[in-house]
C-alpha cells in the first residue's frame, strides 16, 4: 500500500486520457480500493498455483521512482478474426495470455517498457513455459506498437475497429516450447 500516491499520480494523474483498455482515471478512494483488490489478487492467485496475473512496478533504481507498471493479463477476444476475415463470432474468440505496459510520459521512449516486459517475457517462457504471450493497442499508439517491435512480436492489424484496444496485436510465441514438452 505504500506504493499508493505513486500509483495514483502515475494512473490517474499522468495517464489519465490514456487509452488503457481499462475504464479510465479513477478518484484517489477508488485507486486506493482498487490496490487493495490487488494485493489480494497477488496473494490468492499464489495460494491457487495460478499464473501472476496483475500489475508490477517499474521503478528507476537511481531514485525509486515509480515510473511504470509492466504486467500479464488473461485475455479473451477474437484473435482468431485475425487470421479468418469475415467477422467477430464466438467461435473466433481464444484465451491468450497478454502482456501489457503503461509509463510515465516523462520517462517514455528511453527503453523502460522494452526493458521490463521483455524481463517478464523470458519468466514467463522460461518458468511457466508459456507458448505464447499476446499484447493488445490502438492503431494510434505508434509507442506501444514500437516496443511489440522491439519485443520480436509479429504485429496484426485488426480490420474491425471495436474493440479500440484491440485494433494492433502482437503476438510472441515461445520458440523453445516445443523442444521443452
Amino acid at each position: 500500500m505504500g506504493d499508493l500516491e505513486g500509483v495514483y499520480r502515475l494512473l490517474d494523474v499522468e495517464l489519465a486520457d490514456a487509452e488503457t483498455g481499462s475504464d479510465g482515471a479513477k478518484i484517489f478512494a477508488e485507486r486506493e480500493r482498487w490496490l487493495r483488490w490487488t494485493i489480494l489478487n497477488y496473494e490468492e492467485l499464489a495460494k491457487l498455483f495460478q499464473p501472476p496475473y496483475g500489475d508490477r512496478a517499474v521503478v528507476l533504481k537511481q531514485t525509486d521512482e515509480l515510473i511504470g507498471v509492466c504486467g500479464f493479463v488473461p485475455c479473451l477476444a477474437p484473435f482468431e478474426q485475425l487470421f479468418h476475415p469475415g467477422g467477430a463470432d464466438a467461435s473466433l474468440y481464444t484465451n491468450e495470455f497478454g502482456l501489457f505496459y503503461a509509463f510515465s510520459p516523462a520517462q517514455q521512449r528511453r527503453g523502460y517498457a522494452t526493458e521490463a516486459a521483455r524481463a517478464l517475457i523470458e519468466y514467463a517462457f522460461a518458468q511457466m513455459r508459456l507458448e505464447r504471450i499476446v499484447a493488445t493497442t490502438t492503431h494510434d499508439n505508434a509507442a506501444s506498437i514500437r516496443v511489440m517491435e522491439k519485443l520480436g512480436m509479429r504485429v496484426e492489424r485488426n480490420p474491425y475497429p471495436d474493440p479500440p484496444w484491440f485494433q494492433v496485436v502482437g503476438i510472441l510465441d515461445n520458440v523453445h516450447a516445443a523442444v521443452t514438452k
